[in-house]
Parts: structure tokens; C-alpha cells; sequence
């Protein structure tokens, strides 16, 4: 590609900003930055050494006729239900798309209409839509390469925790923070125990609340050929055992508030191998750090651990990384099971660019 890629960013918060930053010192040329916030609205950009500021999410289609982006960061929310309508806004005018969405990490088999609803748009548009963050990597294909070494699995078992505090108020808010325990069981923790007949129709009618880890588990069963039999997740809150402060709610969460929550997914598969996996995202106390933590039982037992992870630059740089792909890749909705693992990029992001002038 000669010329730099024109990115525009959507969704200013903890994220966009770090994202925007590795973006242009990947040599990628910012030129929109949108937000909801109409406090943030107006402000200039500081990364950007042009007057670049912050504008409204309301003038997005406007403004994307005007600016002709080739890529949108869509950096907002966790579900796709909440990024649908973002996502068909950028694919409607060939606009291919990157999100940060959790859901969109392997959504196929959590809202499946949705999926395929901007599938069908970024095929029509001649463009492409996909995802990634700290799952892309440390959830999936990190552990799909370690079964590589494996001659026979029989499970696949992990845990991951986060700082919510990390992420912003929307993830917060998916998390629970702040509510109390019984407003936690009536607003997420209601869904332990719907049937598997609920289930699908939550699924089919785009209703479903997925966790990380199911998409992550689906991911991983596409890639290794895996056909999952029944899949049923867990929602439960971790409650504080004194008052700790969220820098992220604005307020201190007090003792017997939800400072997030323990989500577990269960996968049977038709080969005999289960999947069960949980994310611990809460507010921390002092001294917690992240974790990611998986073993692959058979022969051998293989384990695959990490400490000290720096979760927020990992997601950043994993989302500028896998704008190649996308810009490199078929056109659609492209899960990255269909993507080589994420490329370190050592030279300006043009440079990896070979679909477009």
C-alpha cells in the first residue's frame, strides 16, 4: 500500500485512547475520532499532532461519506447487539471494521442473525469485519498452537482474571460492579438457569448474553475441528469484603456489593473433549494482578500460563495488528480462527497492506 491507512476511531474511553496512540505510532493516519460522551465531545486529541478532535457519534455516517476511511476501530461495547447498528453504519460505505467486542470474538453460535446480518452487508460492501483483544490471543491461539504438542486431549480447562477498572463503565457495567448481590442475581445471574430450550430461542432471537469464554470456547472447537454437543454457561458474583474504590464506577463499591463476577462455560463436545473455562473480571484490591492460567489434560498434560500480563497494551497492540488481517482478508464477518496468529509490525502498517492502493 502506498499510502498510510486512514483509520477513523469509535469509542474514546481507556482503550480507544491507547489504541489511537499505537495506531499512529504504527504510522497509521487518524482522521476521526467519534465518542458518545458530549463532555468529550470537541476536545482535541492529543496524540494527534494535527487539530484532530473529538466528534459526536451522531454525525458518524456523515462524516465517514466525507472522510472515506478504509478501517473503523469500533471500541464501545461487549455484545453485538450493542455494536450491530456501529458496524452496519461503517460496512454500508465499504468501511472495513475492527471491535474489540468480546462477543465478536466467535459470535456465530451466540447471535447468529446478527452475524450473519453483517456478514451478508460486508460481502455486499466489498469489505471486512473482524475482531480481536487479550482472548484472540491468550484464550485461543496461544492454546490452539499448544494442542499442536498434544497426541490426545481429553479437556481443555482455563481461568483468566482482569481489572475491570482497566476497561471502562461499560464493561464495568457488564460485569455487575456496584450492584448488590440480589440485584446482581436479578439483572445477570438470572440466566444460570434458563433451559436449554430458552437458550436456543435467547440465541436465535439475538437475546443471548454471551460471556467471554463461550465465544472463546467456540473459537477454539472451530479450529481444532471440534463439533460441541452442549454448551451452558455460569454467572456468579464476587462479592467485596471491605469497601474497595473503582476508579472506573466514580465511587467506593461497599462491603457485600459486587465488585464483578466469576463466568464459567461448559462445552461437551461429540469427540469427548470438554472445554471449561472461567474469567474473573472485577475491581481489584491491592496487590492483584492478572492472570491467565490453562491446561491441556491428555497426553502429555501440556500447561500454558501467564503472569503479570499487561491485559490493556496487549489488547491495544492486538487490535492495531489485526487491522492487517482485515484489510488482507476475505470479505464478510472473519472470525480470526481464519487468521494466522497476530503479526508483530515492525515496519509502518501500510507496508503489510497488499489489497488496496
Amino acid at each position: 500500500m502506498n499510502r498510510k491507512v486512514r483509520i477513523i476511531q469509535i469509542g474514546y474511553g481507556k482503550m480507544g485512547r491507547r489504541i489511537v496512540s499505537y495506531m499512529i505510532e504504527s504510522g497509521a493516519d487518524v482522521i476521526g475520532v467519534f465518542d458518545t460522551d458530549p463532555l468529550k465531545t470537541g476536545n482535541f486529541i492529543p496524540e494527534c499532532d494535527e487539530e484532530l478532535r473529538i466528534e459526536t457519534i451522531s454525525r458518524l455516517e456523515e462524516r465517514i461519506k466525507q472522510l472515506r476511511p478504509d478501517c473503523a476501530i469500533v471500541a464501545t461495547k461487549s455484545l453485538m447487539r450493542d455494536v450491530k447498528d456501529t458496524i452496519l453504519t461503517c460496512v454500508k460505505y465499504g468501511v472495513s471494521v475492527v471491535t474489540t467486542c468480546d462477543e465478536a470474538l466467535y459470535p456465530w453460535t451466540s447471535s447468529p442473525a446478527i452475524t450473519k446480518e453483517i456478514d451478508l452487508a460486508a460481502k455486499a460492501h466489498a469489505c471486512t469485519v473482524s475482531s480481536s483483544g487479550f482472548p484472540d490471543l491468550a484464550y485461543c491461539s496461544m492454546i490452539a498452537a499448544a494442542c499442536g504438542a498434544a497426541h490426545r486431549i481429553t479437556a481443555i480447562t482455563g481461568q483468566a482474571s482482569y481489572n475491570v477498572d482497566d476497561y471502562g463503565i461499560a464493561l464495568a457495567r457488564h460485569h455487575g460492579v456496584g450492584l448488590t448481590e440480589e440485584a446482581f442475581y436479578q439483572e445477570i445471574g438470572f440466566r444460570n438457569q434458563v433451559t436449554d430450550e430458552e437458550q436456543r430461542r435467547l440465541i436465535n432471537s439475538g437475546e443471548f448474553t454471551a460471556i467471554p469464554m463461550w465465544n472463546a470456547n467456540c473459537w477454539l472447537c472451530a479450529k481444532l475441528g471440534l463439533t460441541i454437543r452442549s454448551h451452558r454457561q455460569i454467572n456468579l458474583p464476587i462479592l467485596a469484603g471491605k469497601d474497595v474504590c473503582s476508579s472506573t464506577m466514580g465511587r467506593v463499591i461497599k462491603k457485600g456489593e459486587t465488585l464483578g463476577m466469576s463466568a464459567k462455560a461448559i462445552a461437551e463436545t461429540e469427540e469427548g473433549i470438554r472445554l471449561e473455562t472461567e474469567s474473573i473480571g472485577k475491581v481489584y484490591e491491592t496487590g492483584e494482578e492478572d492472570t491467565n492460567d490453562w491446561m491441556i489434560h491428555g497426553d502429555p498434560d501440556i500447561r500454558v500460563s501467564n503472569a503479570d500480563i499487561h491485559n490493556e497494551e496487549m489488547i491495544c497492540s492486538l487490535v492495531v495488528s489485526r487491522i492487517v488481517d482485515t484489510l488482507n482478508g476475505p470479505f464478510g464477518f472473519v472470525t480470526s480462527d481464519h487468521f494466522p496468529p497476530a503479526t508483530f509490525l515492525l515496519n509502518p502498517l501500510n507496508t503489510y497492506i497488499r489489497n488496496m492502493d
